[in-house]
């Protein structure tokens, strides 16, 4: 098998039933401590994110040998903001990082499981995009696919917990909850490997994808993740979500640095 499809299929398929299983085992906690964990979690996600993003997809699709032109790059994280928008807005796309969420669960006449489906429909494809971007950035460069499948999990594991408590809220036992989203965190491969076999004779391509999963990441993070931050504004707070946020970056930086 080829050496960059077998890193393709062993991160997506480990950094989802990382991110699934550390949610499941998260979610036995007490609330009180799911609470404390959570807000932490989702700051240094955020950073590992912007750090991906700024540090190593950017600068990779800038330095290609297909791009002529920066602005190229640029409209295709503008592009990619705006799609991920409309996605977001027409529920196909919604990261629930916390127990409730107005988008997810069901009103007083809802059916039985409906906002459940609707969380493993999102997530099964947001799942096979992740794949379609993680295998790119392996196509590109080993290094760059190890930053990018590591900012995949790392924004994955709070959007699980979410949405395995929604699943729950919706109707599913722990155990069908937990089946369902090892499903959905399948397709991650899925998407890879058609990727790795596109890409592979598309190369031109390659560039593009890296601006748009950089375009992903920056969305997830200033979008959906720092809003929830803003619930709370004591001065204690904002520096230990800011201090975070930064530990993100460096940790990025310096796998980079170590990785090179």
């Amino acid at each position: 098998m080829n050496t960059t499809l077998l890193w393709i299929i062993s991160f997506t398929f480990f950094a989802g039933i990382l991110s699934v299983l550390a949610s499941s085992i998260f979610l036995v906690l007490p609330k009180k401590t799911r609470e404390k964990m959570l807000s932490p979690l989702i700051s240094l996600a955020i950073g590992a994110l912007l750090g991906a993003a700024f540090l190593g997809l950017l600068p990779q699709a800038l330095e290609s040998q297909y791009i002529s032109d920066p602005r190229d790059v640029a409209a295709t994280i503008l592009i990619g903001l705006l799609a991920f928008f409309l996605l977001e807005k027409l529920v196909l796309w919604r990261h629930c990082h916390h127990d409730t969420c107005e988008a997810h669960v069901p009103g007083p006449d809802a059916k039985e499981y409906a906002a459940g489906r609707l969380i493993l429909i999102g997530d099964s494809f947001h799942n096979f995009i992740d794949g379609i971007l993680i295998a790119g950035a392996f196509i590109t460069d080993i290094q760059l696919g190890i930053l990018t499948g590591l900012a995949v999990t790392a924004h994955e594991i709070p959007q699980e917990v979410g949405d395995f408590a929604i699943l729950l809220k919706s109707g599913y036992s722990r155990a069908r909850a937990l089946a369902f989203n090892i499903a959905t965190s399948i397709t991650s491969v899925a998407g890879g490997i058609i990727a790795f076999y596109f890409f592979r004779e598309s190369q031109q391509i390659l560039p593009y994808v890296l601006a748009f999963a950089a375009a992903s990441f920056i969305y997830v993070a200033v979008a959906d993740l720092i809003p929830g931050l803003h619930k709370r504004v004591d001065l204690k707070t904002t520096i230990q979500q800011f201090v975070l946020i930064l530990t993100g970056i460096l940790i990025i930086y310096f796998m980079q640095e170590i990785l090179h």
